[in-house]
C-alpha cells in the first residue's frame, strides 16, 4: 500500500461504520426527555404581585400579634402589639418630637453617606498611582475595618461633641473603609493589557487613568451604594445611643430606659421604614447613574 493511497483505504475500512453510528445518532432526539422552556427560564413575577404578597404577609404578622396579645399568649409588658403601637404612634407623631428626631436621623445617614463614599472612591482610586502606597495602606485600613466601631464611637463623641458632626462621623466610619476597599479591587480588576496598548501609544499615565481606570470602576463604586447607606443609618444610630440630643437612637435608648415598649416599637418600625426608603433612593440613583454613564 502506497503512502499516496492509505487515507482511501483508512475511508474504505471506516465507511462501513460510519453509517450505523448516524443511524444510532439521529434516533436520540426521539427518546431524548421533553423539557419546558419555561422551567428553564421562568418568568419574572410583576411588581404589583410582589408588593402585594409582602403586604399580605406583613398584615397577617401583625394581626396574628394582635390576636394573640388579646388572648394573652403574647405578654404586651415584654412585647406590646399593634393597637398600643398605634396609640404609641400618634402621640410621638404628633405631641413628640418623633419628626426632628427621624429627620436628625435622616441627615446624619446621608451625609456620612456622601462624604463616605466620594472620600472611599479617592482613596481607592489613588492607590492605582502607587503600588507602595497601596501595599502598605491596605493592611492597615483591613485592621481599621476588622475593628469594632462601637469602641470608638465614644471618643469620637467626646472629641465631636452630641452634636450632628459625631453622627456624621460615625456613619462615615462605616462606609469609607468598605468604600475603599471595594475602589481598590475595582481598579486592580481593570485590563492591564488595555492599559498598556495605551502606554505603547504614547498616553501618559493621566490619560490612561483618566480613559480606562476611573470608567473602569465606577459601575463597581455605583453598585456598593446599596451596602453603604444600610451601614451609614448603622453608624448614625450606633452615634445617637453613645450620646445625643436628637435621633431615633436617643429616642429608643429612651424609651427602652422607661420600660415603654411601644414607643421602641414605634422607633423600630421608623428606622424599618426610614431604610427602605433610603435604600429605594439609592436603587433609583444607581439606575440613574449608571444610564448617564451608557448614555456618555
Amino acid at each position: 500500500m502506497s503512502v499516496v493511497d492509505t487515507p482511501r483505504s483508512i475511508v474504505r475500512e471506516t465507511t462501513p461504520l460510519v453509517g450505523p453510528a448516524m443511524d444510532e445518532l439521529a434516533r436520540l432526539p426521539k427518546h431524548a426527555p421533553k423539557v419546558r422552556t419555561r422551567a428553564l427560564f421562568p418568568t419574572e413575577p410583576k411588581g404589583q404581585l410582589v408588593a402585594l404578597l409582602a403586604v399580605g404577609i406583613v398584615v397577617v404578622l401583625f394581626v396574628a400579634w394582635q390576636l394573640l396579645a388579646d388572648i394573652g399568649v403574647i405578654d404586651t409588658f415584654f412585647w406590646s402589639k399593634p393597637s398600643m403601637i398605634w396609640d404609641s404612634a400618634v402621640i410621638a407623631f404628633t405631641n413628640g418630637t418623633m419628626l426632628d428626631d427621624t429627620i436628625f436621623t435622616f441627615t446624619s445617614t446621608v451625609a456620612g453617606f456622601v462624604i463616605g463614599v466620594v472620600g472611599g472612591a479617592a482613596v481607592g482610586l489613588s492607590f492605582w498611582w502607587s503600588r507602595l502606597y497601596a501595599r502598605t495602606a491596605e493592611p492597615l485600613l483591613i485592621a481599621v475595618e476588622a475593628m469594632p466601631k462601637l469602641a470608638l464611637a465614644p471618643m469620637i463623641v467626646l472629641a465631636l461633641g452630641i452634636g450632628m458632626s459625631s453622627k456624621i462621623a460615625m456613619a462615615t466610619a462605616l462606609v469609607i473603609i468598605i468604600q475603599i476597599l471595594n475602589t481598590h479591587t475595582a481598579v486592580r480588576a481593570v485590563d492591564r493589557d488595555l492599559q498598556t496598548l495605551l502606554y505603547s501609544l504614547g498616553a501618559s499615565r493621566a490619560q490612561v487613568f483618566g480613559k480606562v481606570v476611573f470608567p473602569s470602576t465606577i459601575p463597581s463604586i455605583i453598585a456598593s451604594f446599596r451596602v453603604s447607606i444600610g451601614l451609614a443609618l448603622t453608624g448614625a444610630i450606633v452615634g445617637e445611643y453613645i450620646g445625643s440630643q436628637h435621633g431615633l437612637g436617643k429616642m429608643i435608648q429612651f424609651a427602652a430606659a422607661s420600660f415603654d415598649i411601644s414607643l421602641i416599637w414605634v422607633g423600630v418600625f421608623t428606622l424599618g421604614v426610614l431604610s427602605f426608603v433610603l435604600y429605594i433612593a439609592v436603587l433609583f440613583l444607581e439606575r440613574f447613574l449608571l444610564r448617564a454613564i451608557r448614555g456618555a
